[in-house]
Protein backbone atom coordinates (compact mmCIF):
# COMPACT_ATOMS: atom_id res chain seq x y z
CA UNK A 1 0.00 0.00 0.00
CA UNK A 2 1.46 3.34 -1.09
CA UNK A 3 0.42 6.80 0.05
CA UNK A 4 -0.26 9.36 -2.69
CA UNK A 5 0.44 13.06 -2.22
CA UNK A 6 -2.02 15.15 -4.24
CA UNK A 7 -2.07 18.90 -5.02
CA UNK A 8 -4.29 21.19 -2.97
CA UNK A 9 -6.71 21.75 -5.87
CA UNK A 10 -7.68 18.06 -5.65
CA UNK A 11 -9.81 18.95 -2.64
CA UNK A 12 -12.19 20.89 -4.86
CA UNK A 13 -12.31 17.94 -7.26
CA UNK A 14 -13.33 15.63 -4.42
CA UNK A 15 -16.30 17.87 -3.67
CA UNK A 16 -17.29 18.02 -7.34
CA UNK A 17 -17.05 14.24 -7.72
CA UNK A 18 -19.08 13.63 -4.58
CA UNK A 19 -21.90 15.89 -5.77
CA UNK A 20 -21.79 14.47 -9.30
CA UNK A 21 -21.92 10.84 -8.20
CA UNK A 22 -24.69 11.56 -5.71
CA UNK A 23 -26.90 12.92 -8.49
CA UNK A 24 -26.32 9.77 -10.55
CA UNK A 25 -28.18 7.76 -7.88
CA UNK A 26 -29.83 10.35 -5.62
CA UNK A 27 -32.68 8.18 -4.38
CA UNK A 28 -30.52 5.14 -3.63
CA UNK A 29 -27.76 7.10 -1.87
CA UNK A 30 -30.17 9.30 0.07
CA UNK A 31 -32.18 6.23 1.15
CA UNK A 32 -29.04 4.42 2.30
CA UNK A 33 -27.92 7.48 4.26
CA UNK A 34 -31.35 7.73 5.88
CA UNK A 35 -31.25 4.05 6.85
CA UNK A 36 -27.80 4.41 8.44
CA UNK A 37 -29.01 7.39 10.47
CA UNK A 38 -32.19 5.53 11.44
CA UNK A 39 -30.18 2.50 12.58
CA UNK A 40 -27.97 4.70 14.76
CA UNK A 41 -31.00 6.49 16.18
CA UNK A 42 -32.62 3.17 17.08
CA UNK A 43 -29.40 2.06 18.76
CA UNK A 44 -29.50 5.08 21.07
CA UNK A 45 -32.75 3.72 22.52
CA UNK A 46 -30.99 0.73 24.06
CA UNK A 47 -30.89 1.03 27.86
CA UNK A 48 -27.63 2.35 29.33
CA UNK A 49 -25.36 1.46 26.38
CA UNK A 50 -27.45 3.02 23.61
CA UNK A 51 -25.32 6.12 22.88
CA UNK A 52 -22.08 4.09 22.94
CA UNK A 53 -23.52 1.48 20.56
CA UNK A 54 -24.71 4.20 18.18
CA UNK A 55 -21.26 5.81 18.17
CA UNK A 56 -19.60 2.45 17.50
CA UNK A 57 -21.74 2.04 14.36
CA UNK A 58 -20.40 5.23 12.74
CA UNK A 59 -17.32 3.65 11.04
CA UNK A 60 -19.56 0.93 9.57
CA UNK A 61 -22.06 3.56 8.40
CA UNK A 62 -19.25 5.54 6.77
CA UNK A 63 -18.01 2.41 5.03
CA UNK A 64 -21.51 1.66 3.73
CA UNK A 65 -21.69 5.10 2.12
CA UNK A 66 -18.17 4.73 0.69
CA UNK A 67 -19.00 1.39 -0.93
CA UNK A 68 -22.33 2.74 -2.18
CA UNK A 69 -20.58 5.74 -3.76
CA UNK A 70 -18.07 3.38 -5.38
CA UNK A 71 -20.95 1.34 -6.80
CA UNK A 72 -22.69 4.44 -8.14
CA UNK A 73 -19.48 5.79 -9.70
CA UNK A 74 -19.11 2.51 -11.61
CA UNK A 75 -22.64 2.69 -13.01
CA UNK A 76 -24.29 0.30 -10.56
CA UNK A 77 -27.25 1.00 -8.29
CA UNK A 78 -26.46 0.80 -4.57
CA UNK A 79 -28.84 -1.45 -2.66
CA UNK A 80 -29.99 -1.40 0.99
CA UNK A 81 -27.91 -4.56 1.54
CA UNK A 82 -24.82 -2.33 1.61
CA UNK A 83 -25.95 -1.17 5.04
CA UNK A 84 -24.48 -4.47 6.31
CA UNK A 85 -21.36 -4.49 4.14
CA UNK A 86 -19.07 -4.22 7.17
CA UNK A 87 -20.60 -7.39 8.61
CA UNK A 88 -20.50 -9.58 5.49
CA UNK A 89 -16.84 -9.63 4.44
CA UNK A 90 -15.44 -12.34 6.69
CA UNK A 91 -14.72 -12.74 10.38
CA UNK A 92 -11.36 -10.97 10.22
CA UNK A 93 -12.73 -7.77 8.68
CA UNK A 94 -15.83 -7.97 10.88
CA UNK A 95 -13.68 -8.11 14.00
CA UNK A 96 -11.54 -5.25 12.68
CA UNK A 97 -14.60 -3.07 11.98
CA UNK A 98 -16.05 -3.83 15.40
CA UNK A 99 -12.72 -2.84 16.95
CA UNK A 100 -12.76 0.41 14.98
CA UNK A 101 -16.27 1.10 16.22
CA UNK A 102 -15.32 0.47 19.83
CA UNK A 103 -12.25 2.70 19.53
CA UNK A 104 -14.31 5.48 17.97
CA UNK A 105 -16.92 5.29 20.72
CA UNK A 106 -14.22 5.39 23.40
CA UNK A 107 -12.51 8.32 21.70
CA UNK A 108 -15.70 10.33 21.30
CA UNK A 109 -16.88 9.67 24.83
CA UNK A 110 -13.40 10.64 26.02
CA UNK A 111 -13.76 13.99 24.26
CA UNK A 112 -17.13 14.52 25.94
CA UNK A 113 -15.66 13.56 29.32
CA UNK A 114 -12.88 16.13 28.96
CA UNK A 115 -15.41 18.80 28.02
CA UNK A 116 -17.41 17.91 31.14
CA UNK A 117 -14.44 18.97 33.27
CA UNK A 118 -15.09 22.55 32.12
CA UNK A 119 -18.87 22.92 32.30
CA UNK A 120 -19.98 20.01 34.46
CA UNK A 121 -21.23 17.99 31.49
CA UNK A 122 -23.83 20.43 30.12
CA UNK A 123 -22.41 20.46 26.59
CA UNK A 124 -22.04 16.67 26.57
CA UNK A 125 -25.66 16.23 27.67
CA UNK A 126 -26.91 18.58 24.98
CA UNK A 127 -24.75 17.06 22.24
CA UNK A 128 -25.69 13.50 23.10
CA UNK A 129 -29.38 14.41 23.11
CA UNK A 130 -29.96 14.19 26.81
CA UNK A 131 -30.84 17.80 27.53
CA UNK A 132 -32.45 20.76 25.72
CA UNK A 133 -30.30 23.72 24.72
CA UNK A 134 -31.43 26.97 26.28
CA UNK A 135 -30.34 30.48 25.40
CA UNK A 136 -28.84 31.03 28.85
CA UNK A 137 -26.86 27.82 28.56
CA UNK A 138 -25.57 28.67 25.08
CA UNK A 139 -24.40 32.10 26.26
CA UNK A 140 -22.58 30.74 29.32
CA UNK A 141 -18.80 31.01 29.15
CA UNK A 142 -18.19 27.49 30.51
CA UNK A 143 -20.56 25.98 27.95
CA UNK A 144 -18.84 27.77 25.07
CA UNK A 145 -15.40 26.78 26.35
CA UNK A 146 -16.50 23.14 26.53
CA UNK A 147 -17.89 23.37 23.00
CA UNK A 148 -14.66 24.76 21.54
CA UNK A 149 -12.54 22.24 23.41
CA UNK A 150 -14.70 19.42 22.03
CA UNK A 151 -14.32 20.78 18.51
CA UNK A 152 -10.55 21.12 18.92
CA UNK A 153 -10.25 17.53 20.15
CA UNK A 154 -12.70 16.07 17.65
CA UNK A 155 -10.71 17.21 14.60
CA UNK A 156 -7.77 14.82 15.20
CA UNK A 157 -10.21 12.09 16.23
CA UNK A 158 -12.08 12.42 12.93
CA UNK A 159 -8.81 12.38 10.96
CA UNK A 160 -7.77 9.17 12.71
CA UNK A 161 -10.96 7.50 11.50
CA UNK A 162 -11.31 9.27 8.13
CA UNK A 163 -9.66 6.59 5.99
CA UNK A 164 -9.66 3.78 8.56
CA UNK A 165 -12.89 2.00 7.44
CA UNK A 166 -11.71 1.95 3.82
CA UNK A 167 -8.24 0.71 4.80
CA UNK A 168 -9.75 -2.14 6.80
CA UNK A 169 -12.27 -3.06 4.09
CA UNK A 170 -10.25 -2.72 0.88
CA UNK A 171 -6.66 -3.16 2.10
CA UNK A 172 -7.26 -5.49 5.07
CA UNK A 173 -5.17 -3.26 7.34
CA UNK A 174 -5.40 -3.97 11.11
CA UNK A 175 -7.43 -1.35 13.03
CA UNK A 176 -4.60 0.40 14.90
CA UNK A 177 -2.44 0.59 11.78
CA UNK A 178 -5.44 1.86 9.83
CA UNK A 179 -5.83 4.72 12.31
CA UNK A 180 -2.15 5.60 11.98
CA UNK A 181 -2.16 5.47 8.18
CA UNK A 182 -5.37 7.52 8.10
CA UNK A 183 -4.07 10.48 10.08
CA UNK A 184 -0.71 10.39 8.26
CA UNK A 185 -2.50 10.49 4.89
CA UNK A 186 -4.67 13.41 6.01
CA UNK A 187 -1.64 15.29 7.31
CA UNK A 188 0.46 14.67 4.20
CA UNK A 189 -2.43 15.90 2.05
CA UNK A 190 -3.19 18.81 4.38
CA UNK A 191 -3.57 21.29 1.51
CA UNK A 192 -6.09 19.15 -0.36
CA UNK A 193 -8.11 18.47 2.80
CA UNK A 194 -8.11 22.16 3.68
CA UNK A 195 -9.51 23.04 0.25
CA UNK A 196 -11.95 20.14 0.59
CA UNK A 197 -13.25 21.37 3.94
CA UNK A 198 -13.49 25.01 2.83
CA UNK A 199 -15.26 23.97 -0.37
CA UNK A 200 -17.87 21.99 1.53
CA UNK A 201 -18.29 24.89 3.93
CA UNK A 202 -19.03 27.09 0.92
CA UNK A 203 -21.56 24.56 -0.39
CA UNK A 204 -23.31 24.38 2.98
CA UNK A 205 -23.42 28.16 3.35
CA UNK A 206 -24.74 28.65 -0.19
CA UNK A 207 -27.39 25.97 0.33
CA UNK A 208 -28.34 27.55 3.66
CA UNK A 209 -28.80 30.92 2.00
CA UNK A 210 -30.99 29.46 -0.73
CA UNK A 211 -33.10 27.53 1.78
CA UNK A 212 -33.50 30.62 3.98
CA UNK A 213 -34.81 32.55 1.01
CA UNK A 214 -37.13 29.68 0.10
CA UNK A 215 -38.46 29.44 3.67
CA UNK A 216 -39.11 33.19 3.68
CA UNK A 217 -40.99 32.85 0.38
CA UNK A 218 -43.08 29.94 1.67
CA UNK A 219 -43.98 31.89 4.79
CA UNK A 220 -44.89 34.94 2.70
CA UNK A 221 -47.35 32.99 0.56
CA UNK A 222 -48.88 31.31 3.62
CA UNK A 223 -47.76 27.71 3.10
CA UNK A 224 -46.90 27.38 6.76
CA UNK A 225 -43.94 26.50 8.92
CA UNK A 226 -44.38 22.75 8.51
CA UNK A 227 -43.47 22.80 4.82
CA UNK A 228 -40.59 25.17 5.48
CA UNK A 229 -39.27 22.94 8.26
CA UNK A 230 -39.58 19.86 6.08
CA UNK A 231 -37.66 21.58 3.30
CA UNK A 232 -34.83 22.49 5.67
CA UNK A 233 -34.56 18.96 7.07
CA UNK A 234 -34.64 17.36 3.60
CA UNK A 235 -31.92 19.70 2.35
CA UNK A 236 -29.72 19.03 5.38
CA UNK A 237 -30.09 15.27 4.88
CA UNK A 238 -29.28 15.55 1.19
CA UNK A 239 -26.16 17.66 1.82
CA UNK A 240 -24.95 15.22 4.47
CA UNK A 241 -25.44 12.33 2.03
CA UNK A 242 -23.48 14.22 -0.63
CA UNK A 243 -20.69 14.89 1.82
CA UNK A 244 -20.39 11.21 2.75
CA UNK A 245 -20.54 10.28 -0.94
CA UNK A 246 -17.42 12.37 -1.52
CA UNK A 247 -15.40 10.60 1.20
CA UNK A 248 -14.55 7.64 -1.05
CA UNK A 249 -12.80 9.96 -3.51
CA UNK A 250 -10.52 11.29 -0.78
CA UNK A 251 -9.65 7.68 0.01
CA UNK A 252 -9.14 6.70 -3.63
CA UNK A 253 -6.67 9.49 -4.34
CA UNK A 254 -4.76 9.06 -1.08
CA UNK A 255 -3.82 5.38 -1.43
CA UNK A 256 -2.70 3.02 -4.16
CA UNK A 257 -5.55 0.75 -5.35
CA UNK A 258 -5.73 -2.64 -3.58
CA UNK A 259 -4.35 -5.63 -5.46
CA UNK A 260 -7.53 -7.60 -4.88
CA UNK A 261 -11.03 -6.27 -4.30
CA UNK A 262 -13.18 -7.37 -1.42
CA UNK A 263 -16.70 -8.64 -1.73
CA UNK A 264 -17.98 -5.26 -2.82
CA UNK A 265 -16.99 -2.60 -5.30
CA UNK A 266 -13.42 -1.32 -5.37
CA UNK A 267 -12.85 2.38 -4.82
CA UNK A 268 -13.57 4.25 -8.08
CA UNK A 269 -10.45 4.67 -10.17
CA UNK A 270 -9.23 8.07 -11.37
CA UNK A 271 -10.34 9.10 -14.85
CA UNK A 272 -7.61 9.20 -17.54
CA UNK A 273 -7.81 13.00 -17.81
Amino acid sequence: MKLHIVPARTGLEWVRQGITVFWRQPMALAALFFMTMAAMSLATMLPLVGPAVALSLLPSATLAMMVAAAEASQGRTPTPALLLVAFRTGKQRLHAMMTLGALYALGFLGVMALSALIDGGQFAQVYLGGAPLTREMAEAGDFQAAMWLSLFLYVPLSLLFWHAPGLVHWHNVPPVKALFFSIVACWRNFGAFTVYGLSWLGVFLAAGLVISLLVTLLAAIGLGAAMAGGTMVATAMMLAAMFLTSVVFTFRDSFEPPEQAGAQAEPPQPSPD
